[in-house]
């Protein structure tokens, strides 16, 4: 694509590793964050900092965040000080935090009432894929604003998707999440049980990749130390998808159940034993550390 002038706020363990994508892309990147040592290597990389997020997003084609909760995406986009009322419809506004659904609406209903084109667009992939540009984008909004948003969106990830109205995204990041914490327990519950009864974890890894229990966290993400020399269950359980991150997803997953009235039980048993894991001391541990709670 032509060379866009973007506003990227959030440079976390996520967010630092897109916007230098974005800068390596040949766009024009400005960038803010609280945190200065997160903004010098933005700096370094080629991107303009700014000493405000309203600074960074002035005069832009885009404006991207990625922050850690709804009150910090509310609190940067809506009322008198907030982005929205700065910004007019040259500017698409991206947010890529995973958060609650319905702040990711009062968002987009906002930006609407402004003629601002808005999309929820939180990322599947961790830290690796958001280095290496990979990253699954699920995408809650209006059909013209996703035709904006995927030219930029594919200069960080592969699979971008427009799952509906805004909201949208989150919701399917929520399903997607859940489904991801449940089958990885699964997955690990059927290496310990087959370990405890003289099966080596690898060979029955490889049965069950032919068989019908194949998933993810078995095919990419093997959660048994030694079985996948690249997985974080081979280096201790790190780096990787943190339990806490976990923890929150699924927290978010819940509300999203309450609120449409849905019993979700596999849900509410994975919100339980990761809760308990976190609390345990492994929330900086990645995910597929669940296993060493089964075997405690």
């Amino acid at each position: 694509m032509n060379m866009a002038n973007v506003a990227f706020i959030g440079l976390g363990n996520m967010g630092g590793p897109m916007a230098a994508n974005l800068v390596k892309a040949g766009h024009s990147v400005t960038v803010f964050d609280l945190s200065e040592v997160a903004c010098k290597t933005l700096a370094e990389a080629g991107a303009t900092v700014a000493a405000s997020a309203s600074e960074a997003a002035r005069e832009v084609d885009y404006v991207i965040s990625m922050l850690p909760a709804g009150k910090h995406v509310a609190g940067l986009y809506l009322g008198a000080d907030g982005l929205l009322a700065q910004l007019d419809g040259h500017t698409t506004v991206l947010d890529c935090s995973t958060i609650d659904a319905a702040t990711a609406r009062q968002v987009g209903e906002a930006a609407s009432a402004a003629g601002i084109g808005f999309m929820d667009t939180p990322v599947s992939g961790g830290v690796a894929a958001a280095a290496a540009g990979t990253l699954a984008f699920m995408c809650g909004g209006g059909a013209d604003t996703f035709e904006k948003a995927k030219v930029i969106l594919a200069d960080m990830g592969k699979n971008i998707f427009h799952a509906g109205p805004a909201g949208a995204g989150q919701v399917a990041k929520g399903c997607n999440n859940m489904l991801l914490a449940i089958h990885m327990i699964g997955t690990c519950e059927a290496l310990e049980m087959g370990a405890r009864n003289g099966l080596d974890p690898k060979v029955l890894s490889e049965i069950m990749l032919a068989s019908s229990g194949r998933n993810w966290s078995l095919e990419v993400y093997n959660p048994y130390p030694g079985v996948m020399e690249q997985a974080p269950a081979s280096n201790d359980y790190r780096p990787g998808f943190m339990v806490d991150l976990m923890v929150k997803d699924l927290g978010l997953a819940l509300e999203i159940a309450e609120q449409s009235e849905f019993e979700n039980p596999m849900g509410q048993l994975a919100r339980k034993l990761y809760a308990e894991h976190q609390f345990a001391g492994n929330g900086a541990r990645d995910f597929s550390s669940i296993l060493q709670k089964l075997q405690a």
